[in-house]
């Protein structure tokens, strides 16, 4: 009796501890890689590599005249080239690296060194460090690509090298680790030393401030800088290929799934919810500026219809992971509106921003950082917060002050970059190079054969 009592109490026991064993044997491997998140992070990446060539460059390279398009396609090809370079070398380490006051990282992790197959649990724990590490160039890729749009046309390409480097590396970097940023949280349980706006509770979940904002009003700057185009607006300018524009656009829409739903870091639910806000987003600012510009000039766009698609995109960015379907349309629809308003009223202005950089990604990358502030919900997203329908009018007063940061930062490095590159190198073509056009002049090409 004593020994079948035993046999039947004995596997009890080595259930138990093998039980036990195995989850201190799980403990202490920490963190494991999630394939299905791995390979969404890394398509998320491809996406996002596809809004600046083929989506960018064929949406900005459309709307320039003809002796223009193969220029403004080549900076953003470039890009892809030259921020791959300096993101490897130092500029992640600067975005993202550990902490320095708040406001950069250091260097530690220059040259990858110490970012390889092993996750970061600080951001990506299901994720190998290299894998978080390349969907964030893609960022740091578009985001001054983005700015070229108001110097389109004028710029010498010697120049635009050299502002390009600079700006991606003492503006976007400095901006991207003061919004994103964080170091493992200590184990004497004091704070995690992180980006000082991120340390306020501001939220941006794919870049309304890092990316839109930084390089729309760093767009302002140097179209005030730069001067207008030889005969604007006396001459007429309309785009040479509203095809390719368009074309563009719709690949943007496309890769922005990447850009929004990819920054859930994971094949997960908040990645659904973020795709199905950018997606909803999207449509409803190309049916607001549609129909705004329909009742102001008696006929909608194509254009239009395009340009506020992108313009709810941007809207939307900020705000993708939190905040429901409907939410989304009303960002979306007041985003495509606000924008619509905006590109109307630059020439009462006087400025010369080419394609619209200023009243697309600046006014509808703060649209959408302040909307977020108001639609924001923790229901959506528990790492969020609630926004003011939701209680919590606090959020929306950190918005607009993470936004206030953002463009006294990004607007004075860039006029201070600017001024530095006209001394070493001048910014702009001669007026002989602008009449022949930058294809001919900057590259010995022409767009086409005729």
């Amino acid at each position: 009796m004593k020994g079948s009592k035993h046999w039947r109490v004995t596997p009890v026991f080595l259930i138990g501890a093998l039980t036990a064993l195995a989850s201190q044997a799980a403990a202490q491997e920490g963190p494991k890689i999630d394939t299905g998140d791995t390979a969404w992070v890394l398509t998320s990446a491809a996406l996002v590599l596809f809004m600046t060539a083929p989506g960018l460059a064929l949406f900005y390279g459309g709307l320039v005249r003809r002796k223009n398009g193969l220029a403004t396609i080549m900076q953003s090809f470039i890009l892809m080239c030259m921020i791959s370079i300096q993101w490897v070398v130092f500029g992640y380490s600067l975005a993202f690296g550990p902490d320095i006051g708040g406001f950069v990282g250091s260097l530690s992790w220059i040259g990858l060194n110490g970012v390889g197959a092993e996750p970061n649990t600080t951001y990506a724990a299901t994720l190998p460090h290299q894998v978080f590490m390349i969907y964030q160039c893609m960022f740091a890729i578009i985001t001054p690509a983005l700015i070229t749009g108001a110097f389109a046309e004028r710029m010498k390409f010697s120049a635009f090298l050299l502002f390009s480097l600079l700006w991606a590396t003492l503006i976007y970097d400095p901006i991207c680790h003061m919004v994103w940023a964080s170091d493992p949280a200590p184990a004497d349980g004091s704070a995690a030393a992180m980006g000082f706006i991120r340390a306020w509770g501001a939220l941006d979940f794919a870049g309304g401030t890092v990316v839109h904002i930084s390089s729309g009003i760093s767009a302002l700057v140097a179209a005030l800088v730069m001067g207008k185009r030889l005969g604007y607006p006396h001459e007429p300018m309309p785009p040479h290929n509203l095809a390719f524009s368009v074309l563009g656009a719709a690949m943007l829409w496309v890769g922005w799934f990447g850009f929004n739903a990819g920054s859930a870091l994971g094949a997960n639910g908040l990645a659904a919810s973020a795709f199905v806000a950018t997606n909803t987003a999207a449509a409803a600012a190309a049916l607001s500026w549609m129909f705004a510009e329909w009742s102001a000039r008696g006929k909608p766009t194509v254009l239009g219809a395009a340009s506020g698609a992108v313009a709810g995109l941007v809207a939307i960015t900020p705000a993708a992971g939190f905040v429901g379907p409907m939410s989304s349309i009303a960002i979306g629809a007041i985003g495509g509106f606000i924008c619509f308003t905006a590109c109307n009223l630059k020439a009462r202005f006087g400025y010369d921003d080419s394609l619209d950089v200023v009243g697309v990604h600046l006014v509808g990358g703060i649209t959408g950082a302040l909307l977020t502030g108001v639609f924001a919900s923790k229901a959506i997203n528990p790492a969020g917060n609630d926004g003011l329908l939701f209680g919590n009018p606090g959020l929306l007063i950190t918005q607009i002050e993470a936004v206030l940061v953002t463009l006294v930062f990004c607007g004075g490095g860039a006029f201070v970059l600017l001024k530095i590159v006209d001394a070493l190198v001048g910014l702009r073509a001669t007026e002989e190079d602008e009449v022949v056009g930058l294809d001919l002049s900057q590259h010995g090409e022409n767009a086409y054969t005729l």
